[in-house]
């Protein structure tokens, strides 16, 4: 399962991280949660689009959370 990878590699978790992972061209891959405020995951979107950085968008944020061993939901996850 694609999920597995965020409890085992290297990831940043949340929005403020995953922009900044982003911006500096660490992000590798980027986890947007279906159920997430657009307002939130839409610039991120964006970023990866012109950054050329693939996006998986068919997870929940409970299931983001749960993936990456975090006790609540997660709108963005990231990984490096």
């Amino acid at each position: 399962m694609q999920l597995n990878r965020l409890r085992t590699t290297d990831r940043v978790i949340g929005v403020k991280q995953s922009r900044r992972a982003i911006r500096d061209g660490l992000a590798k891959e980027v986890f947007l949660a279906s159920d997430a405020d657009p307002e939130l995951t839409g610039p991120l979107y964006a970023m990866c689009r012109r950054g050329n950085i693939p996006v998986t968008t068919q997870y929940t944020m409970r299931e983001l959370g749960q993936a990456a061993g975090i006790q609540v939901g997660a709108a963005v996850a990231a990984l490096l």
